[in-house]
């Protein structure tokens, strides 16, 4: 089992990964999914989640060390392995390790299900703030550091871009 830790889009994200021959059963933030990978050629990869009706095509582009652009049908992702030693360290856990504000964002096209937070609202740390759905799976984007809630710009029922900006956390 492979166990990593991504800043996609700009949220944190755990992740673990056991292979099963072509099938991988990937954890993510706890929500375990079963997927088949079938690669097209070098870094462009067809992947069938959870069973679905149709798959998805991802394209991974490695850049500089721990970095890469991943595009999920067509939309552009940017995706960071993080050292988790060095990002869940004593002081990355109190403070999220920065000082200004975070801006929290949709890590690719999808719907926003529910928001979990309020302006004026202080968070902790790995809480969950809004739930997006997107390629029929539902996605918690959770604080990366503990703060106050600035604004909030998603819509429960509303669809969102990749990129486009849920909430800032202050």
């Amino acid at each position: 089992m492979t166990t990593l830790v991504l800043e996609v889009n700009g949220v944190v994200r755990r992740v673990q990964v056991e292979q099963e021959g072509t099938r991988f059963l990937v954890t993510l933030d706890g929500v375990r999914h079963a997927l088949d990978a079938a690669e097209i050629e070098p870094g462009r990869w067809s992947l069938l989640f959870d069973a679905a009706q149709h798959s998805h095509e991802v394209l991974v582009r490695s850049g500089q060390t721990g970095a890469a652009t991943v595009i999920v049908d067509g939309a552009t992702v940017p995706v960071r392995v993080l050292d988790p030693r060095r990002r869940w360290s004593a002081g990355a856990a109190k403070d999220g390790g920065g000082d200004g504000p975070v801006r929290v964002t949709a890590p690719m096209p999808g719907k926003v299900v529910r928001v979990l937070v309020q302006p004026g609202e202080v968070v902790t740390a790995r809480q969950g703030l809004v739930v997006v759905e997107a390629m029929k799976m539902e996605n918690e984007l959770r604080a990366p550091r503990a703060g106050t809630v600035r604004d909030v710009q998603a819509c429960e029922g509303a669809s969102v871009e990749a990129g486009a900006l849920l909430l800032t956390i202050g």
